[in-house]
């Protein structure tokens, strides 16, 4: 298996650029001299040099300083967003497709619900409802995303409830809980990790896409979609302030839709066989 993922070239780019942004985020205050809060008037729309590798924006501010700072937002909250989808939505699917019945058509035609907004919609309604701290972000990126992990949960129990190890545990007296920890989620996973990885690259997309429109993220914290969104009002002087932010949320988009594009060819039974 680690000898598949290491073989892997989307795997190890994916991981590698995932580091590195993890890396920025947390060494942030010794990467830089500078203060992401302070404004430096003198210093507006300074082009990239030594002193400011990226430059810096109307306000004065160093955009090498902010986008480093700014990745410790988006990435922590694309996490946490992730996080309690794949908790809620695998939960509540597992439960769903093991047992069946009333409860799975009742939470099914919810999902179907959800699944008709579009997410970024959704995401706009809650963070318009609920505000723009750290927490209702959150749950504005991650309650659009609960149903993908609920129909990836569901498909895969309901695929391996019919196994024949899982008939047999059955017959031998296994009790419904054993059998769901046991045999469902560990056989589960690998299309969870699957879909896990793209889904934070998702994620990351859509938290700079409310910072883009104002709907993020409160000042002075920085957030790549905030950056951007200054930047393009100084689009013709200045245009290293978007520039380089696109770049980050690109960059790191690209690494977990690699990284997960990497971990299905590795993971997938059906295309390891082809």
């Amino acid at each position: 298996m680690i000898k598949r993922l290491l073989h892997n070239k989307m795997v190890v780019f994916g991981t590698v650029v995932i580091l590195a942004m993890i890396f920025l985020a947390v060494a942030a205050p010794w990467l830089t001299p500078y203060d992401y809060k302070t404004n430096h008037l003198g210093e507006r729309l300074l082009a990239p040099s030594s002193l400011h590798l990226m430059g810096t924006d109307d306000y004065g501010k160093d955009v090498w300083t902010r986008l480093i700072y700014g990745a410790r937002v988006s990435l922590k909250v694309s996490f946490l967003s992730v996080m309690l989808a794949l908790s809620i939505g695998s939960t509540i699917g597992f439960i769903c497709g093991y047992f069946r019945g009333k409860m799975d058509f009742f939470v099914g035609r919810m999902m179907d619900i959800m699944m008709a907004f579009p997410s970024m919609l959704l995401s706009m309604i809650i963070a318009i409802c609920f505000g723009s701290t750290e927490t209702r972000m959150c749950l504005a990126i991650g309650i659009p995303v609960i149903p993908g992990f609920y129909r990836i949960a569901r498909s895969e129990t309901l695929s391996i409830r019919e196994r024949t190890f899982v008939m047999a545990s059955k017959t031998m007296g296994a009790g419904s809980r054993y059998t769901i920890f046991k045999h469902i989620i560990p056989n589960a996973l690998p299309q969870i990790f699957i879909t896990l990885s793209g889904t934070i690259g998702g994620c990351i997309m859509a938290e700079s896409s409310l910072g883009f429109l104002g709907l993020g993220i409160a000042p002075p914290t920085p957030s790549w979609g905030m950056i951007i969104n200054e930047g393009k009002d100084v689009f013709i002087d200045a245009p290293w302030v978007a520039i380089f932010g696109g770049l980050m949320i690109t960059l790191t988009t690209l690494a977990f839709n690699l990284l997960g594009d990497g971990l299905r060819d590795v993971l997938d039974p059906r295309l390891r066989s082809n």
